[in-house]
């Protein structure tokens, strides 16, 4: 049985090799043949342990996958990195162990269309429970080849995860066919039909890619690009000081024609009470500076508490302080200032699973109490807000993406039925280091600027600030670890595009999809019995 595992390995390295940002996607249209074939030699071999070999087999093929293209968790947290990628290959092979199930009872069409099915619910449930991680749900795969994938404005990256099953099942038959029939001519069919496949939705795309027009309404921003070592050097920068950096920073090129000023998550390091924010020293600062250049509004990141005591009722992420009677939630927010009118917050939505958010904590809490719960570097969890929140500065109106939101396909859709024209997304990716981690979130945002045809104004502490243009062209951008301010006019749009109104409908037809066929065969199986 080495030649199905070393299968199942060969389609790990195809896959890896397959991801951006130093992959070249291509790959992902043969990357799971391989295994494919793997599960069809296990299933058809006299072997007692058919069911441990394909689940043994698979979790190779998905942990390889996984370490490759996601190993630079290690900088922010080991742990964190080895419960992400065996956990999340686990899931992966969950998927196609169902596969095999549902292979082994019923034709290969069928099966093939059930496996494409499951997997699209699979990356849409990753996108939605407490553990979600759905970094390397497949459609994403295509985020350095953006130019390949226009049409997500129709699809979301979705038709990308759809596109890459489609190929693949095409190809697995062929090979299939041919090893049983030696059927040369039903074998070249099948390639060319795949590679057909292939290069309508690269042309398509390519079409759309030059005749759809870059909206001519634009907006001047300035990006700040800080600079400052979230290990060594962020926390012990008191908020004024960092305020004044950012006062500094702008200052390099700010003018009349500037309407936003926009500085990454969590600039101001030290947490405030979110009911006093305003009467704090760097608040009136940054205020200040804005009063006097009146044209211009101030978007930033801090972690804001609320504070209560323990009469009131704690909500499901209240955390405790241990030596008071006090509970308080914490959130991961921006804030938003302009000339003459109340600052306006929003906080963080979609959190980073053990980092910023304990999981089922519900469940957990009664049996671990308030003692710290340590997955990855977590000692409390933060609060969310149940909706979305733009900024208007009267003319135009952004969206405040923080972070991980941006990798959410159709929860920043969100944003864009508010009225948000155009994307801020601020982050801060030094947590992992100059490795592919902050390489692939910077690509991932360009899939959100096609979905939405919004152009995007990303700010990162350490790096990679960038404009992205409606298409997914980075304009200009800071390197990683350099210190320093982008100034630019990017497009805005008020248009509502076919994703952004529909989201995820290729899930909803894959979940009916797979209903109709289960359903079916069990009736099959039903009437057989009769």
């Amino acid at each position: 049985m080495m030649k199905p595992f070393l299968l199942a390995v060969l389609s790990g390295l195809i896959l890896s090799i397959a991801w951006p940002t130093y992959g070249f996607p291509l790959f992902l249209f043969i990357g799971f043949v391989p295994l494919l074939l793997a599960e069809h030699f296990i299933r058809t071999s006299e072997s007692k342990h058919k069911k441990k070999l394909v689940f043994f087999s698979a979790y190779a093929c998905f942990l390889l996958f996984n370490l490759s293209t996601t190993w630079w968790l290690y900088f922010a947290t080991p742990f964190g990195m080895l419960f992400a990628n065996f956990a999340n290959a686990f899931l992966m092979t969950l998927v196609f162990f169902a596969y095999h199930l549902i292979a082994s009872k019923m034709a290969t069409k069928l099966s093939l269309i059930s496996l494409v099915c499951l997997w699209i619910g699979f990356e849409k449930f990753h996108l939605n429970w407490e553990l979600s991680w759905p970094w390397l749900n497949l459609g994403n795969g295509f985020a350095n080849n953006y130019k390949w994938v226009q049409w997500y404005e129709y699809t979301g990256v979705f038709g990308g995860t759809l596109w890459v099953w489609l190929v693949n099942c095409l190809l697995y038959k062929s090979f299939l066919n041919f090893y049983t029939n030696k059927n040369s001519k039903l074998f070249i069919k099948g390639i060319l039909g795949a590679v057909t496949i292939i290069i309508i939705g690269v042309f398509s795309s390519l079409y759309l890619y030059e005749t759809t027009e870059t909206p001519k309404e634009k907006v001047r921003v300035l990006v700040l690009q800080p600079n400052v070592d979230p290990y060594t050097e962020k926390y012990n920068v008191s908020n004024i000081s960092m305020a004044q950096n950012l006062i500094n920073l702008a200052s390099e090129k700010l003018d009349s024609t500037v309407a936003f000023i926009i500085a990454p998550e969590t600039t101001l390091p030290k947490p405030r009470l979110l009911k006093t924010f305003e009467k704090t020293q760097e608040y009136l600062l940054l205020h200040n500076f804005i009063q006097k250049n009146p044209s211009a509004t101030f978007l930033s990141g801090i972690t804001f508490v609320n504070s209560f005591t323990e009469k009131d009722t704690p909500n499901a992420t209240a955390n405790f302080y241990r030596n008071s009677k006090e509970w308080y939630n914490s959130f991961n927010s921006s804030f938003f200032i302009q000339n003459n009118k109340k600052t306006e917050t929003y906080h963080k939505s979609k959190l980073v699973v053990g980092v910023e958010h304990i999981p089922y904590r519900a469940v957990l809490n009664p049996l671990l109490g308030n003692s710290m719960i340590d997955l990855g570097g977590s000692v409390s969890t933060l609060t969310t807000q149940k909706y979305r929140k733009v900024f208007s500065n009267g003319s135009n109106t952004m969206a405040p993406i923080i972070c991980y939101e941006s990798i959410y396909g159709e929860y920043v859709t969100d944003y864009t039925h508010k009225g948000a024209d155009f994307f801020a997304i601020i982050t801060n990716d030094g947590w992992w280091n100059n490795s592919q981690g902050h390489k692939q979130h910077l690509s991932m945002a360009r899939l959100r600027a096609i979905e939405n045809r919004r152009s995007i104004a990303r700010s990162a502490n350490t790096g990679i600030s960038a404009l992205i243009n409606t298409k997914g062209d980075i304009m200009d951008s800071l390197a990683y670890e350099e210190k320093g301010v982008l100034k630019g006019a990017i497009s805005t749009n008020k248009e509502i595009t076919f994703y952004a109104q529909h989201g995820d409908y290729i899930f909803r037809i894959a979940m009916l999809t797979l209903v109709i066929i289960l359903l079916g065969s069990f009736t099959r199986r039903r009437g057989s019995a009769n």
